[in-house]
């Protein structure tokens, strides 16, 4: 599941996240009622290609002709030809989860491909977009400022945030750390190279708009080093990976509980549950390279 964002401006109007094959239909739907051909879509922006961002980009394409697909530059080359990254998807996932999940990659033609650099900006429909390139949670990652409203549409740099978790304090936000390229120290200062803009808004693609607060990020970099201190305390563990997600997930429970989120632990769990095995999964595969 994502959240994608339209961003309407003069005559045109652009895709922020394509999502999975799954979520191409309700992306025409939104288009439909807000009055948009996919004539008019102008660009199709992913800010990393994980197939929860960037999965049905291929095939959101093919249906707007005059659409340019935004990408990281290291990410480019898998829209074009996605066997690569389809195999290493496959590989982490398995085979029922992938066509389960996420269906057939399209590839793009390379002609419509932007892949834009470190600082570079775009005009989108009368408004004017900064990227800005925020590895951590992928060497392929980048975070679109508008300054029309003072935000950034974060990805997964900044993130995720169950609304459901709101709470008298605020929203419950906790880092991703999903396979396979989770680098700590470029994750945190990706965070603050967010926060040094004074932002109003993150537009979180897990998800929704949040406004922008000191305390959130604080509560990412405390998250980020705590699941780095539970990777190497988990280390040397035989099955490592369940340790980490057990570990994580009492984390994750005692932050919620301090917070007031209003859900019960057990639901809390639940609702945590995937992402906190994903996360595992991630530290994992950190600790493996840390190695070599």
């Amino acid at each position: 599941m994502a959240a994608c964002y339209l961003l309407e401006g003069q005559g045109s109007v652009a895709v922020i996240e394509a999502g999975t094959n799954h979520s191409v239909p309700r992306i025409q739907a939104l288009l439909q009622a807000r009055g948009w051909s996919l004539e008019q879509v102008s660009h199709v922006m992913v800010t990393h290609v994980h197939l929860d961002h960037a999965g049905g980009a291929g095939t959101l394409m093919a249906l707007c002709p005059r659409a340019q697909l935004v990408v990281h530059p290291r990410g480019a080359r898998h829209m074009v030809a996605p066997e690569r990254l389809e195999a290493s998807v496959r590989q982490v996932y398995g085979d029922a989860v992938f066509d389960r999940d996420y269906g057939t990659l399209v590839p793009v033609s390379e002609h419509r491909v932007l892949a834009l650099d470190d600082g570079a900006s775009l005009s989108v429909g009368g408004r004017s977009l900064l990227f800005r390139h925020t590895p951590g949670h992928a060497r392929h990652h980048f975070c679109i400022w508008d300054a029309r409203t003072r935000g950034w549409f974060t990805g997964d740099t900044f993130g995720l945030c169950y609304r459901g978790f709101d709470g008298p304090q605020g929203p419950f936000i906790v880092p991703t750390t999903t396979p396979v390229q989770f680098d700590p120290p470029a994750l945190k200062a990706s965070i603050a190279l967010l926060m040094a803009r004074s932002p109003d808004w993150m537009y979180l693609t897990h998800f929704g708009r949040i406004a922008a607060s000191a305390r959130l990020a604080s509560d990412l970099q405390a998250h980020i080093d705590g699941l780095v201190a539970i990777a190497r305390d988990c280390a040397q563990r035989e099955h490592r990976e369940a340790a980490m997600a057990t570990a994580m997930m009492a984390r994750f429970l005692g932050a919620a509980q301090a917070q007031e989120v209003g859900l019960d632990p057990t639901t809390v769990e639940a609702l945590l549950a995937n992402d906190v095995a994903l996360n595992a999964q991630g530290l994992a595969c950190w600790l493996d390279q840390q190695r070599r």
